[in-house]
């Protein structure tokens, strides 16, 4: 599993090739497309190498344009929107084959004290026992089509131990709320903006599926369309990926072939350090327009 990780620490470490223009490799995670939280992390990563390296990023805004070729390295042009005595901002499109696949804003801050309050954690079960999702998703691998057996075969980066039990192992409908601990596979270095770009990374596992909890589908028949439109992510005070974290998501509605999903992070200890949100197609197949 560790080799996983280290993948997707390459793929966030995008060479450059002129002033502002980057080119990042892509890998397949078993889907017919790019992973969405691939071409976010790697927007982020161009945006972090035009800005000083004090100034941290504390939220991106990003819109899913076209999907992404897996076969294909993708090319990110940076734009210097913004670089003010406290913030900076950055606009980032990502490219293939010329045209946009993803554009991205980023703001950056230099750290300063501030008024601080935040929310308490929601009180679950802890990580220690719970079972990975690699596992659980074995456990119904010959129980799928073809397609889904790809993606449920696909390595993940982080240890994922869903609190509750997931969608595809109980297909009714229930409250849209549930819990995910997730930790990086092995230990990593002191380097913030790694951590960053990581946490960016799988911040897009798990979101968007949220919005199906309230309606039984089942999964294992390929029922529903997802795709995600739009990613948005807030970093809020330093965490580390390599030490539990609990992904809190819920969806507070869905409407018009659209999911919405908000994510809160939280460390083991119940520090509240990111918050994310997402929206993205949520079909059933019969529903789609012919």
């Amino acid at each position: 599993m560790s080799e996983a990780l280290d993948e997707v620490i390459k793929l966030l470490t995008l060479e450059k090739v002129d002033d502002d223009l980057f080119r990042g490799i892509s890998h397949d995670i078993g889907s017919s497309r790019v992973f969405g939280g691939q071409i976010v992390g790697q927007a982020l990563a161009a945006a972090q190498m035009t800005v000083k390296a004090d100034q941290q990023p504390h939220s991106l805004h990003a819109y899913f344009l076209r999907a992404g070729d897996v076969n294909r390295p993708v090319i990110y042009q940076v734009e210097r929107a913004r670089d003010g005595q406290s913030y900076a901002n950055r606009r980032v499109v990502a490219l293939q084959r010329g045209r946009p696949i993803l554009n991205l804003a980023a703001s950056f801050h230099y750290p300063e004290d501030g008024l601080s309050h935040q929310i308490n954690a929601p009180q679950v079960t802890g990580p220690e026992g719970l079972t990975d999702t690699f596992e659980l998703h074995q456990s119904v691998a010959d129980k799928v089509p073809e397609k889904m057996q790809r993606l449920l075969a696909h390595r993940r980066p982080f240890e994922f131990r869903p609190v509750e039990p997931p969608k595809f192992m109980n297909p009714g409908a229930r409250h849209p709320q549930k819990h995910i601990w997730m930790r990086a596979w092995h230990a990593l270095p002191d380097d913030p903006r790694l951590h960053q770009r990581l946490l960016a990374y799988v911040s897009d596992y798990e979101l968007l599926g949220t919005a199906t909890l309230p309606h039984p589908l089942d999964f294992i028949k390929r029922t529903v369309q997802l795709a995600s439109l739009d990613h948005a992510l807030w970093f809020h005070r330093p965490f580390r990926v390599d030490e539990w974290l609990l992904y809190a998501c819920d969806s507070p509605t869905s409407s018009e072939g659209r999911g919405f999903s908000r994510g809160q992070i939280f460390t083991e200890s119940g520090l509240l350090v990111a918050s994310v949100a997402q929206e993205g197609v949520m079909r059933r197949w019969r529903d789609q327009p012919g």
